[in-house]
Parts: structure tokens; C-alpha cells; sequence
């Protein structure tokens, strides 16, 4: 008798999950929270409690309630350890990395990664590990660890294509549109998201629209840094609706932050402030604050455009001490770059200083440099190519000085005091 009954659990645990999930997918969230949140409540079935949270915690990552989505993630992981499942508990450490990543914990993130990926699962816990190297590369990006975050999108690219994962592949596309828009190779930084875009429409069609909105949300951050602004409004309008349609916050917030830099670069700053204002309020509200720095940092370069300096300073002010507390170096270099023009144009020369030598403290910290010629790298459009160690250096150099390897590794391998 008592077997029937834990058996019942069972089926009415899958029965539940799945009504949540069909009205999931026809865009009615929080009934389908409702029900998964009652399945959750009166399951007898760990495994089936293990599934609800699953789908608990991707509906609040979409709907960027990261912290939820946090709870659910720690709560999965006590229902994985009572199950003494390996795979349960691989999914369960990557849900927790996801949760941290979405709040910008990046050094829990690259933890809990690191965690799965020792973990010796099955199978199952191998097909997650394309996953978790793309959560790790998004992890190092967060921190501007461009080389570390280049080779884990390429591992990453590598499971998606060994295990055909069109979803995955498309994901990583859009990460790779991310870390090249960050370094200033504008072609390749359009050229990942395109490749997205075409992976949604040749292989797509079961799919969540959230893949199409967000491949066409990084093509309009590249078309923009190309000056290509008609394109760049099209796929970001594209982006938003489809972001409007889902509740999908989070990107609401990023695409808003892309009109008002559209607006921005076209000179217009009063239809760019507005929109970085309703930016802001959903980064704050969602908790997204490597968002809130960016978007502190367009409404700081609008300021400079109207010679505000008092209050480009304030915005500059907290995007520095944002990026601080998440570890972001990017924005601290773009912090210490703006400030440096704001305290020349004033003539503060101790004050010019300082932001100088922080300046070129970031570059060094982040290499951004090439290891051939010595220049900058992500200070102009410029092509780029990475070597199979994931440095990246100019093209140009790498086609001028041929293969003779990594000269950024041979400098590394060289040990101090046989120099």
C-alpha cells in the first residue's frame, strides 16, 4: 500500500511539473510558479523535488529574480545530497555557479564551476561540462580575465560541437560577441552573435525565443561600436520586443542601455539619459551591478559631451567603486580613462596623475597589450587572433612574424633569477 503511494507521488509530481511547464512556455509564469511552487510543497518524491527546483530556478533566472533563484539553487543541492546522485549533485553545483554568476559573485562562480568540473559523475555530468566552461568563461569575463575567459568558451565550443548542442553552441556565440566587443575586434565581435542569429534559424524552431532575442541583442551592441546605428536600433527594437513579450527582465535592462548608447552615439543625450535611467532601475532591481556600471558609465560620458564635469565625476565615483566591489578591471580601466580627461580638461595635474598610473596599472593587470609589437589591445578597433593558448595578439603582428609560437608563453616559462 505504502509503495502505491509513494509511486502516485511520483506521477503526480511528473503530471504537475509538466502542466507548470506547458504554462510556462505559453507565457502564463506565474501560474506555472504556482504550481511548481504546491509540487515543491507536497511532493513525496526527492527526485521529482530535485526537478521542480530545476525548473524553478531557470523561471527565475529568466525572470532575473537571481536571488530566488539562489535559494532554490542551495536548497537543490541538500535534495542532491539526500539522493547521493553525482549527476543530481553536478547540476546542482551548476545551478549555485549560475546564481552567483547572475549576481556577479564571480569568485564563487569559478569555485562552484571548479567543483563540477572535479566532480567523477557519468555520462550525464560530461554533457554538463560544456555548461559549466561556458559559466567559467563568463565567470573570468566578469572579472576581465580575457585569456582564462577565451579558453573556456573555446572548451566550451568543443563540447557543444562533440555533443551537437546547437544550444549551447549558440550561447557560447554570443558570450565570444561579448568578450570581443570588451577587446575592441569589432568584426568578430558581430561575426559570433551572426553566427548565433543562424544557429537559431537553421536549428531553432522548438526553441525558447530568449536565444533569438539574445543574439540579436549582441549584434546590435556590435553594430553599434561599427557606427552601423540603423542596424544596431533594428536588432536591439528586435531584442526588446521579444524581451517584452517573455517578462524576460534582465534583458530588458540590457537593451535599454543599448538604445541609450545608440542615442548616446548620435549625439542626442536627451533621449539617451531617460533610458539609461529605466536601465538603471531594473540592474538595481534585479541586482545585476556590472550592468549598473555600465550603465553609470554611458550617463558619465553623456555629462562629458554636455561639460557637466561635477556630475561626471559623481557617476564616475560609483561606477569605480562598483567595479571594485565585483572585481570588474574593464570598468575600472574606462573609470580611470574618463576621470583622467575630465582632470586634464580642468588642469588638476596631482589628481591627472593618479588616474594615469591607475590607468596603466589596469593595462598591465589585464595584458592588454600584444605580445609581439607591444601596443595596446582594446583601445581602437582593431583585428584580433587568438594562438591555441588563448593569448590574443594583433593579426597583423601574427601575420608579420609567422608561427614561431606563443612569445607570451616563452616570456612566462622563462623562470626569475636565470633571466
Amino acid at each position: 500500500m505504502n509503495l502505491l503511494g509513494v509511486g502516485m507521488g511520483q506521477d503526480q509530481t511528473k503530471q504537475q511539473i509538466q502542466k507548470g511547464l506547458q504554462l510556462y512556455q505559453s507565457n502564463q509564469t506565474e501560474k506555472a510558479l504556482q504550481v511548481w511552487t504546491k509540487v515543491l510543497e507536497k511532493t513525496t518524491d526527492a527526485a521529482g523535488r530535485f526537478r521542480v527546483l530545476g525548473c524553478l530556478i531557470t523561471a527565475h533566472s529568466e525572470m532575473g529574480r537571481y536571488k530566488d533563484m539562489l535559494k532554490f539553487a542551495v536548497i537543490q543541492i541538500d535534495t542532491a545530497r539526500e539522493l547521493e546522485d553525482p549527476d543530481f549533485l553536478t547540476e546542482s553545483y551548476l545551478n549555485l555557479a549560475r546564481s552567483n554568476e547572475k549576481l556577479c559573485e564571480f569568485q564563487k562562480t569559478i569555485s562552484y564551476c571548479k567543483t563540477c568540473l572535479n566532480m567523477q559523475g557519468t555520462s550525464v555530468s560530461l554533457q554538463l561540462n560544456g555548461q559549466v566552461s561556458l559559466s567559467l568563461g563568463n565567470a573570468y569575463l566578469g572579472l576581465s580575465v580575457f585569456q582564462k575567459a577565451l579558453e573556456c568558451f573555446e572548451k566550451a565550443l568543443r563540447y557543444a560541437h562533440n555533443n551537437d548542442d546547437k544550444m549551447l553552441e549558440c550561447r557560447v556565440c554570443c558570450s565570444l560577441g561579448g568578450l570581443y566587443t570588451q577587446l575592441k575586434d569589432f568584426e568578430k565581435a558581430l561575426f559570433f552573435p551572426c553566427k548565433a542569429a543562424e544557429l537559431v534559424n537553421d536549428y531553432g524552431k522548438g526553441w525558447s525565443l530568449k536565444y533569438r532575442a539574445m543574439s540579436q541583442y549582441h549584434m546590435a551592441v556590435a553594430y553599434r561600436k561599427l557606427g552601423r546605428l540603423t542596424d544596431a536600433m533594428e536588432c536591439c527594437e528586435e531584442s526588446m520586443k521579444i524581451a517584452l513579450q517573455h517578462g524576460d527582465r534582465p534583458l530588458q535592462a540590457l537593451c535599454l542601455l543599448c538604445f541609450a548608447d545608440i542615442h548616446r552615439s548620435h549625439g542626442d543625450i536627451e533621449k539617451a539619459i531617460p533610458r539609461y535611467d529605466s536601465s538603471m532601475s531594473i540592474m538595481t532591481e534585479i541586482g545585476n551591478r556590472l550592468g549598473q556600471t555600465q550603465v553609470l558609465l554611458g550617463v558619465a560620458k553623456c555629462w562629458l559631451h554636455q561639460k557637466e564635469m561635477e556630475k561626471a565625476l559623481d557617476g564616475l565615483q560609483k561606477a569605480q567603486e562598483l567595479a571594485e566591489e565585483i572585481g570588474n578591471k574593464l570598468s575600472l580601466l574606462k573609470v580611470h580613462c574618463l576621470s583622467e580627461i575630465i582632470h586634464r580638461t580642468r588642469q588638476q595635474q596631482r589628481e591627472l596623475r593618479a588616474h594615469v598610473v591607475r590607468f596603466h596599472e589596469c593595462v598591465e593587470e589585464m595584458e592588454l597589450y600584444c605580445g609581439m609589437c607591444g601596443e595596446s589591445i582594446g583601445e581602437k578597433n582593431c583585428q584580433l587572433q587568438a594562438l591555441p593558448c588563448s593569448h590574443v595578439f594583433h593579426l597583423r603582428c601574427l601575420q608579420t612574424n609567422g608561427s614561431r609560437g606563443c612569445p607570451n608563453c616563452r616570456r612566462s616559462s622563462v623562470k626569475p633569477g636565470f633571466v
